[in-house]
């Protein structure tokens, strides 16, 4: 018997280390809806880098996974605590400074963060858009994003194969 539990050890280890790296670092996680096009598309599988902002915060453009009550949502990072977030005519200014995006052809309606009752993002919150502007649950109507809601950073996407690879 006791060579028998010891000959199970080994795969005991393997999936208590499994889980702990699931739960603690990193895990799959997949798009749901055209929010993140065309950047992500629906039922692309990424991987969520949970320990990506253990020691560091979200930086603008990072692409991050939300928690909210009923779901998980995938958005960008545009707005850090203490800025000043505005579109006008589809250009992004932070504290009155344009400021070029990394994905071109973007249509964002003219915003302003005073739309939101504030007249900078808080401390310890983001502003937060999906690519696809036009159809995006995101910071616009949700307000900002705490950053105890972000779950980490979606890095690379695993499936489909044809579109294996970072993302930006």
């Amino acid at each position: 018997m006791k060579e028998r539990i010891k000959s199970l050890v080994p795969y005991l280890l393997i999936i208590v280390v499994i889980v702990f790296i699931k739960i603690f670092i990193v895990t799959p996680i997949k798009v749901n809806g055209e929010s993140m096009e065309p950047t992500l598309h629906p039922k692309d599988i990424m991987i969520l880098n949970k320990s990506a902002y253990y020691f560091s915060d979200p930086k603008r453009f990072d692409i991050v996974v939300i928690s909210m009550p009923n779901e998980y949502l995938i958005k960008r990072v545009i707005g850090l605590p203490g800025e000043n977030i505005k579109y006008i005519d589809n250009t992004l200014y932070v504290d009155g400074e344009k400021i070029e995006e990394p994905i071109s052809g973007l249509e964002t309606d003219d915003f302003d963060i005073e739309e939101l009752g504030a007249t900078e993002v808080p401390f310890d919150s983001y502003l937060v858009l999906g690519d696809n502007r036009d159809n995006s649950l995101d910071s616009r109507e949700l307000g900002f994003i705490s950053k105890d809601q972000i779950l980490g950073k979606a890095t690379f996407i695993i499936l489909p194969f044809s579109r294996f690879g970072g993302i930006s």
